[in-house]
């Protein structure tokens, strides 16, 4: 059985069913997701849609064995908020593994990379009114599918769910495991790049991301993503094979970076109020494989007018100017001996990059040839959740 991607839908031929495939549905009405058990409560009228999702409490949405394919999941919860969205996690489990594959906050997840209730839809996922979640991610499976919520909030939630998926005989040796990863550092430090996926070690294929920046108010109304995305794979030490130009390139805008959404990129925050943006760029036309390991970084660096740099110091804001684009030439400022410092009279005028701290969150999604990864559990809820909006 081959996996489809959601934007590769139109190349299938829809007029023909695969050999050995079933089709099932798992939710509240029918959780076991078995043969003739749908829907058997209260006289089969609407007997069991949802369940209260109370703190603390681990939820089942999917128990299955066999081969099979996820291609759908669905749900929506009665509090949307940032910090609820933030605190109650979805992770997954493939063929009885004893740690998850994936294990990302519930609206991160989804694509809300900062829980703010957002209508979109694009290749990936879709909220067609800010109120509901769903995924078209294809996730393949040999043995067993095992897909739990947890509710490490303080709020009692009406949870509805459902998961399609296939019942297949079994998958050939090139089909892939689905995997997501999910941190933050509140505080980036000045001139490392934050890691938007670990080192993985294995064969695979990286579909993207979607982050969440918070940007630190010394910086004030600065642009904040000169950042480049660096892409290592298959051996690449020092330096990346893949290398983007800035922040808001990669997400195919630039100048700035104001609110849209396409099918593989976008940005579904751009709040400049609240110095929160939320972005996301998806490798669906453009693939990217990796035959042996794979790592994914970002550059937290912003840029501004030189004497407004300047005055960023002055009030306290942690800088490393980077590269000044002026009137006549573009200064690579580490390349001079010595290096200029800002301080100085005769330090370069113009737009000045510079690496730059600010709160960082992203969301990877990848295949990989192994149902496990080896990456770091994900953060405390509390940790997840500092700071959030409360609406």
């Amino acid at each position: 059985m081959v996996c489809i991607l959601a934007s590769e839908v139109n190349a299938q031929e829809w007029y023909k069913i695969p050999e050995g495939t079933e089709t099932r549905w798992a939710s509240f009405e029918n959780p076991s997701a078995a043969k003739g058990k749908g829907g058997a409560e209260n006289k089969k009228a609407k007997g069991h849609p949802s369940e209260m999702f109370a703190p603390g409490e681990t939820k089942t949405l999917l128990n299955t064995t066999g081969a099979g394919v996820i291609q759908r999941m669905w749900m929506t919860i009665s509090d949307r908020s940032p910090k609820v969205l933030r605190s109650i996690k979805i992770e997954m489990f493939w063929d009885g593994a004893s740690t998850p594959a994936v294990s990302v906050p519930l609206g991160d997840f989804f694509g809300l990379a900062l829980g703010r209730k957002v209508a979109f839809q694009n290749a990936l996922f879709s909220d067609p009114e800010g109120r509901s979640f769903t995924s078209y991610i294809p996730m393949p499976y040999r043995k067993s599918a095992r897909i739990v919520l947890v509710n490490e909030s303080s709020t009692t939630v009406n949870l509805f769910y459902d998961i399609n998926f296939q019942q297949v005989k079994s998958h050939g040796n090139e089909v892939l495991y689905f995997h997501a990863y999910w941190h933050r550092v509140e505080k980036t430090k000045l001139a490392e790049d934050f890691v938007i996926l670990p080192p993985v070690k294995g064969k695979g294929r990286y579909l993207g991301t979607n982050m969440g920046i918070i940007t630190d108010p010394l910086y004030e109304k600065s642009w904040w993503g000169e950042g480049e995305v660096k892409i290592y794979v298959d051996g690449d030490n020092d330096l990346p094979t893949l290398n983007g130009t800035g922040t808001e390139d990669y997400i195919g805008t630039g100048w700035g970076q104001g609110m849209f959404v396409h099918q593989y990129q976008g940005c579904l925050v751009a709040d400049e109020e609240n110095r929160q943006w939320a972005f996301y760029r998806y490798h669906i036309p453009d693939p990217v494989y990796f035959d042996s390991n794979f790592k994914a970084t970002i550059q937290i660096m912003g840029g501004e007018m030189t004497d407004k740099v300047r005055a960023y110091e002055k009030n306290g804001a942690a800088l490393i100017p980077v590269t000044i684009a002026g009137e006549k030439e573009f200064v690579k400022l580490f390349e001079r001996n010595p290096v200029p410092k800002l301080s100085e009279a005769t330090f370069p005028q113009g737009w000045t990059n510079f690496y730059r701290s600010d709160d960082v969150s992203s969301t990877a999604y990848f295949y990989l040839d192994l149902p496990v990864n080896g990456l770091p559990p994900i953060q405390p809820a509390t940790i997840r959740a500092k700071g959030l909006l409360e609406k």
